[in-house]
């Protein structure tokens, strides 16, 4: 008889080791995020957002040559602009953490058994 759960699993010691390296690897992509930033302009250029990979609003900019207050919507059109720009903004960092941390996560393929790896792809 075999030792249940011995057939074909990775060394246990080197599992854990890649699990602690690739949870640091982790925890210093996070730490990148907070102070990476992407930054979306809509309206053309009316409106900047400037936004944090971990999603933190750094700056907003508007462009006051761009907006005409002489049109009676103009505030309902500032509003509408910076709705737009924060959400872009927010997807845009949304992305760059995935991929940011897509490469930190990838490894988990190799450390699972067959079939699970799939799980985290």
């Amino acid at each position: 008889m075999g030792i249940p759960g011995g057939g074909g699993m990775p060394n246990r010691g080197s599992m854990m080791r890649q699990i602690q390296k690739m949870q640091e690897e982790m925890q210093a992509a996070q730490q990148a995020l907070e102070t990476e930033t992407v930054e979306v302009s809509v309206g053309g250029g009316a409106i900047t957002v400037t936004i944090t990979g971990s999603q933190k609003v750094q700056a907003i900019r508007i462009s006051p040559d761009l907006i005409d207050t002489a049109d009676p919507e103009w505030l309902t059109d500032l509003q509408e602009l910076l709705i737009v720009g924060v959400n872009q903004a927010i997807e845009r960092a949304q992305q760059l953490a995935s991929d940011r941390m897509g490469g930190v996560t990838g490894g988990l393929d190799s450390m699972l058994p067959g079939g699970l790896g799939g799980l985290f792809g």
